[in-house]
């Protein structure tokens, strides 16, 4: 069961989460934005690029230095280099979305909401092991209530039983696993789905 709940925290990693914000937000609410469909796939691709592959890149590079001890991060000394640098890149991506503003806003504006939940999260990580797994998970949930609520089309029920199933799923395997108190997995998923939706509610009221 073990190996089970390390595959599945694993899979679900927190730099997942912007990815499945944004596949939701181009794909499948084509009303959410106003980008032209021939920049889509090319503006999902460059999210995945920056905010999952090159810091999951450069986290591995640290622990193969030695930087960081291990890739699941047990002590919370453990977490602030790695969380440091994301940030970074997450601020980075932030900033170049920024300047495409004449596509469509919502595109930096989305990613400020998740940039400022990541700062959070790795500012709380310098004294105390938040839960980024269920902090991704609850701005997750977040995203997909208030793209249900502000776009009728959207079919919600699905898409947020699959999130209610995963955050359930993912939190017991923390747990499981040992990586976090109850509390520290309450904590995160509150400020995630708190930070995104407000952000998200905002850019779309």
């Amino acid at each position: 069961m073990r190996s089970i709940a390390l595959v599945i925290s694993v899979v679900f990693q927190p730099l997942l989460m912007p990815a499945l914000v944004y596949g939701m937000i181009l794909f499948a609410v084509p009303e959410a934005t106003i980008i032209p469909e021939e920049f889509k796939e090319r503006i999902f691709f460059l999210i995945i690029l920056c905010t999952l592959l090159i810091p999951m890149v450069t986290i591995i590079g640290l622990r193969l230095s030695g930087t960081v001890k291990s890739l699941h991060m047990p002590e919370v000394s453990d977490r602030r280099i790695p969380f440091m640098i994301t940030s970074l890149y997450f601020l980075l991506t932030t900033w170049f979305l920024y300047q495409k503003t004449t596509i469509d806003p919502v595109l930096w504006l989305g990613m400020a909401v998740i940039c400022i939940s990541v700062l959070v999260l790795t500012a709380v990580s310098f004294f105390w092991k938040m839960s980024a797994h269920m902090t991704g998970m609850g701005g997750l949930m977040a995203v997909v209530l208030v793209l249900g609520s502000k776009f009728p089309t959207f079919q919600v029920l699905y898409p947020l039983l699959g999130v209610l199933v995963l955050c359930g799923l993912v939190a017991s395997c923390r747990l499981m696993l040992q990586a976090h108190r109850p509390l520290e997995i309450y904590v995160g998923w509150g400020v995630g789905f708190l930070i995104c939706w407000l952000g998200f509610t905002w850019i779309w009221i």
